[in-house]
């Protein structure tokens, strides 16, 4: 007797052809969409850590490994306790949380969507009232009973220095700047370091913290085709970078190395595998269709995020700087 194929429903849906963004407004525009619908969805999923899990064993859960990710980067970074921290591209707040909760940070968390703003604002508040902390003040800060607070802010974060500054000086600094899995997605990479660099405050102290995605250096045009463009089409993502060019456009803000890049993308590749069996409902994706041509391409990516990891081509890796 056959044995019968399970089959996912990605299979029945085309992958969209690449299409090339129009400008990097519209691309803000997209970006900004896509999270306005799709963060629902991605608490519904993946909890209130949207980014990749780091495993250290077979046996731990998706939450686990998040969790994982966020205590190793603050391991190569030794962020102090009580750290003043900007969280860009925070999401629905799940790092700013862990950050205020059990580091005693007190967090300021940035994003370009009002709807995560709200999501991270509802969360925090629950989790700070059910925890006989200080709760929330007037300026809608969150307190923590270690101490820590988060606070959030929708904000284009290419306009985080101009947000934070007058008549051309900064009005707040920060111990770190902290950004996970976002800096891919901004156009102008160079205003952002330079913007870090210039909102950290000076000393050996001061952290910038990143994790994120990047291509293999010296990929082939058929890599580049096959492999990265899927992901840089579903994930609305301008040409990804690599790793070193990070390193590189760091150092030109000023900023000096401090630990890696390190490579963990064999750590941390079975969060796509999970979310692929996630994303096995008939129903989102058609909803996915729904939204257009973007909702398609976006859950088709995750199949081009396993393809591109299992090949190499696809790389995560974290590293830290800091402000001489």
């Amino acid at each position: 007797m056959a044995t019968a194929v399970e089959t996912h429903p990605g299979d029945s849906h085309e992958i969209p052809e690449y299409e090339a963004h129009e400008s990097t407004t519209s691309l803000k525009e997209r970006i900004k969409k896509h999270y306005e619908i799709a963060s629902d969805y991605y608490y519904s999923l993946w909890g209130q850590h949207i980014h990749h899990g780091y495993f250290k064993s077979p046996t731990e859960t998706k939450e686990e490994a998040q969790v994982n990710l966020i205590k190793y980067l603050l391991e190569i970074s030794n962020l102090h306790q009580g750290a003043k921290v900007l969280d860009v591209g925070c999401g629905i707040g799940g790092t700013s949380r862990y950050l205020a909760k059990e580091h005693a940070c007190s967090v300021t968390g940035i994003t370009i969507s009002g709807r995560q703003v709200e999501i991270a604002k509802k969360l925090t508040q629950a989790e700070t009232s059910t925890g006989g902390a200080a709760g929330q003040s007037a300026d809608g800060v969150d307190a923590y009973s270690s101490g820590g607070s988060c606070r959030f802010i929708e904000l284009d974060a290419e306009k985080m220095l101009e947000h934070f500054s007058a008549d051309g000086k900064p009005t707040a600094r920060f111990d770190a700047v902290w950004i996970s899995e976002a800096l891919s997605h901004f156009p102008d990479k160079p205003l952002f370091f330079k913007s870090a660099s210039e909102l950290l405050v000076p000393g050996k102290s001061s952290r910038l913290v990143i994790a994120d995605w990047f291509k293999a250096p010296q990929l082939t045009p058929e890599q580049e085709k096959e492999d990265i463009q899927l992901i840089e089409d579903g994930m609305l993502l301008p040409p990804l970078c690599t790793a070193e060019k990070y390193v590189e456009m760091a150092q030109k803000a000023g900023l000096k190395v401090l630990q890696g890049p390190i490579d963990i993308s064999s750590d941390v590749a079975k969060t796509w595998d999970i979310s692929w069996g996630l994303v096995s409902s008939p129903s989102l994706w058609l909803f996915a269709i729904s939204q257009g041509r973007d909702g398609l391409a976006f859950l088709q990516a995750f199949r081009a995020m396993r393809r591109g990891y299992a090949n190499g081509t696809f790389r995560y890796a974290i590293m830290c700087f800091e402000k001489p």
